[in-house]
């Protein structure tokens, strides 16, 4: 039983962390998976124990060599997330919040989807959405579809008003009535 207490009393003396090039490996691991924002990379050497100095040091390092910027990270995050998941910007404006990316550095990367890129992944989610989904022609039970799809739409970071308009353009093109579709 002394040994043990002997033992964590020498963990506990230890200083927290590591060394700086330990600290840069760390971050070179995680970069090797997927690009990540700064404040993911310092976000994980603080779950590590490793003090803000050394975390920092390394992260500077990291960056003069290229290989943490956050404006390429946000970029290839937005292409990345609308492309394949469909997100919307709004979607992706949190996504990249959330990373701990700069305003300026999320609006330049947001910037590369246009109101007509958005409506059209937008287009395509419900088209794919409907090829699973019958539309009836039972106006309530139309209207619960039509809010199913713009709910998923709205899930992805879609505004309401384009949401809505997609799917009753994607109704129209189907056949379905929509003359008595209004947006709420």
């Amino acid at each position: 039983m002394a040994r043990r207490d002997a033992r964590d009393n020498t963990a506990r003396d230890k200083p927290s962390g590591g060394s700086e090039t330990q600290a840069k490996d760390v971050c070179l691991r995680l970069l090797s998976d997927r690009a990540r924002s700064r404040s993911e990379l310092e976000q994980s050497l603080a779950k590590k124990g490793y003090t803000a100095d050394i975390a920092e040091s390394a992260l500077d390092r990291l960056a003069q060599v290229g290989l943490i910027d956050d404006a390429a990270f946000a970029e290839q995050w937005v292409h990345s997330r609308h492309t394949f998941s469909g997100k919307g910007r709004q979607a992706l404006a949190l996504e990249l919040r959330r990373k701990g990316v700069g305003k300026e550095e999320a609006a330049g990367a947001l910037e590369q989807i246009s109101a007509d890129d958005e409506r059209e992944r937008a287009a395509e989610l419900v088209r794919k959405k409907l090829r699973t989904l019958s539309v009836p022609d039972d106006t309530g039970e139309r209207d619960k579809t039509v809010r199913k799809l713009v709910g998923m739409l709205a899930r992805r970071g879609y505004g309401q008003g384009m949401a809505f308009d997609v799917v009753k353009t994607a109704l129209a093109q189907i056949g379905s009535a929509t003359d008595d579709l209004v947006d709420e």
